[in-house]
C-alpha cells in the first residue's frame, strides 16, 4: 500500500483520538518521524497545523458537555497562541539532536505524570454482582 494511503489512515485515527482527548498527536509525531521519514522539526510543524482543525472539530462536543471553563477560555487560547509562536521559533532555531532529546524527555514526563497522577474528580462506580 502506497504511503499516502497509510498517511491517510494515520490521519483519521489521529483525528479521532485527538477529538477524544488522548493524545493522537503524540501518535501522528511518531508515525510522521519513524515511518514516514520526515525530519523532526517538520513533523512537529505538520503536527501544530493538524491539531488546529482536529480542536476546532471536538470544541462544540466540549462545550455541549461542559468541559469548557468559558471565563477562562479566551485567556487559554490568548496563552496558547503566543506560546505556540514562541515555541515555533524557538525550536527552527534550536539544533535538531537537541529538540529530539527535549522531546523525548517531555514525552516520558507526560508518560509518567498519567502514570501516577491522581484525578480527584474520578469517582469509582461499585458495581453489583
Amino acid at each position: 500500500m502506497s504511503v499516502w494511503f497509510w498517511g491517510f489512515l494515520v490521519g483519521i485515527a489521529t483525528g479521532v483520538l485527538s477529538g477524544f482527548g488522548v493524545g493522537g498527536g503524540s501518535i501522528l509525531l511518531i508515525y510522521l518521524i519513524a515511518f514516514a521519514g520526515i525530519p523532526q522539526q517538520e513533523a512537529q510543524g505538520i503536527n501544530l497545523i493538524y491539531f488546529l482543525p482536529a480542536a476546532l472539530a471536538a470544541l462544540p462536543s466540549h462545550f455541549k458537555n461542559g468541559y469548557v471553563e468559558k471565563p477562562v477560555a479566551f485567556y487559554a487560547i490568548l496563552g496558547g497562541l503566543l506560546c505556540s509562536a514562541l515555541a515555533a521559533v524557538l525550536s527552527n532555531r534550536m539544533d535538531v539532536s537537541i529538540l529530539r532529546k527535549l522531546f523525548g524527555v517531555f514525552l516520558l514526563i507526560v508518560g509518567i505524570w498519567e502514570l501516577v497522577r491522581k484525578d480527584p474528580d474520578h469517582k469509582t462506580e461499585k458495581r453489583s454482582p
